[in-house]
């Protein structure tokens, strides 16, 4: 159950005079190596990283996302065949990437709102990116700035839909690694840490003994699942690849979030938060989220199934009093209707409580929006990640008087867990603590150092 090793196209945050000592590998070659574009033989630019890699003592040559769209099927996926306007050009700097923006909205091959969201998104990221200190950062940006107008060019010509199962693609074009690279210059690992990073090697051991883990989280980013790879790559990248995320509507028609999407393994659904948007429209999302539970039922009868999902049904928000994050409270029925799947796979399932704290990297908008195409403002940031024990439902529920009680119970049990590791994440990353915000039930560290 070994994943192939993951490899960093795209550098962290470290400073050139002092790497930290996580660097110290193969993988350092790649983060501190220039960044410097290259046309290849089927005219699509690439980073200049594999000589540098096997230079450091690598093996084989990090995986460098190839061209061409994937154009959606149930049975699998096609490469598209044909030039990509962008990465045909060489020698590009940022101000003729904003051109090339507009030209392909000028020309009727971008909406004006995907354009325009782009444009935004393309502005907040540089700035962001550029806060790293790393020497790399601008031909880092400007590179993965380029990587994701293609996969977005080339989606909004040829669109890809989602099936209620979806597997991560990595061929021809490996989304899986352009989500990593993409927001891997936004975490300062110099602040950031993971809660108890022993347990993540027991649900390993308990995957492969065929168990089924489900992860109850609070969700704070579209990018949460990169963080949660880019914390764990190399500790546990098995666990990083083969996750398996429960992922509502927008994330999966949104533009700009489809190509990060489609890096990722996903059981479709459309969250409780927008099922009522259009009334027309709830016959269809109710049926699809059937659909989609029963293809749950089936991955987790297989056993080995990793699964997160977020209670909340969507995004934490501040408090709109205080202006402080905190994890929005879960709903006990879609708790609930995650034990029950678990329980009747017919083989062992574990629940644990995660926490994340990443809000800063990319926070979601202060409310809830009907409309898709939601503003981007993004940060360089520490993030974190928390897990603490299995907590079992018959132990907490034993001395409840009905089953409603024992749901709401176990849920509560679940969120306030969840919420005491969020409160010591916080602690650490927010408050300048540190590894020292540690308690007798967390211990964080840096486990790719």
């Amino acid at each position: 159950m070994h994943a192939p090793p993951l490899v960093a196209l795209a550098g962290g945050a470290c400073p050139a005079a002092s790497p930290p000592p996580w660097l110290a590998s193969p993988r350092a070659a790649i983060l501190a190596a220039p960044a410097r574009l290259l046309r290849s033989r089927r005219g699509a630019l690439r980073l200049e990283a594999k000589a540098a890699w096997r230079a450091a003592g690598g093996g084989r040559g990090p995986r460098v996302p190839a061209k061409g769209a994937v154009l959606a099927s149930y049975m699998g996926a096609e490469e598209v065949v044909g030039p990509s306007p962008l990465l045909d050009e060489e020698g590009l700097d940022d101000e003729e990437l904003v051109l090339h923006i507009r030209k392909e909205l000028e020309e009727g091959n971008l909406p004006a709102d995907v354009a325009s969201s782009l444009e935004e998104l393309y502005y907040n990221y540089k700035n962001a990116v550029l806060q790293t200190g790393n020497p790399n950062a601008y031909e880092i940006m400007l590179s993965n700035m380029m990587a994701l107008f293609d996969r977005v060019l080339l989606d909004v010509q040829n669109p890809f839909t989602f099936p209620p199962y979806h597997k991560a693609i990595q061929e021809p074009f490996d989304y899986y690694m352009f989500g990593q690279n993409y927001i891997r210059p936004l975490v300062d690992f110099r602040n950031s840490y993971v809660g108890n990073i022993s347990l993540f090697h027991d649900m390993e051991e308990k995957l492969r003994q065929g168990h089924n883990v489900v992860l109850m989280s609070n969700h704070q980013t579209e990018a949460d699942p990169a963080i949660i790879a880019l914390l764990l790559e190399k500790s546990n990248p098995w666990i990083c690849e083969n996750i398996v995320y429960v992922a509502g509507d927008r994330v999966v028609t949104d533009p700009l979030c489809k190509p990060f999407s489609m890096g990722r393994n996903l059981i479709c659904v459309y969250s409780k938060k927008h099922m009522n948007d259009y009334p027309e429209l709830i016959e269809m999302k109710r049926k699809s989220n059937t659909r989609s539970l029963k293809e749950m039922a089936l991955l987790l009868r297989g056993g080995s199934q990793l699964i997160w999902i977020a209670p909340s049904g969507g995004r934490d928000r501040p408090d709109p009093s205080t202006g402080e994050w905190y994890p929005a409270p879960f709903d006990s029925s879609s708790v609930d209707n995650m034990r029950r799947l678990l329980e009747h796979a017919g083989v062992p399932g574990h629940i644990y409580p995660l926490s994340l704290l990443c809000y800063e990297v990319m926070p979601p908008p202060q409310q809830v929006e009907k409309e898709i195409g939601e503003q981007r403002v993004i940060s360089f940031h520490g993030v974190g990640l928390s897990v603490t024990e299995e907590i079992k439902y018959g132990d907490i529920t034993a001395h409840t008087k009905n089953a409603d009680e024992g749901r709401e119970l176990f849920a509560d049990t679940l969120y306030s867990s969840v919420v005491n590791q969020y409160n010591v994440l916080k602690s650490a990353i927010l408050r300048d603590r540190g590894a020292a915000a540690s308690n007798t039930a967390i211990s964080l560290s840096q486990p790719w150092r």
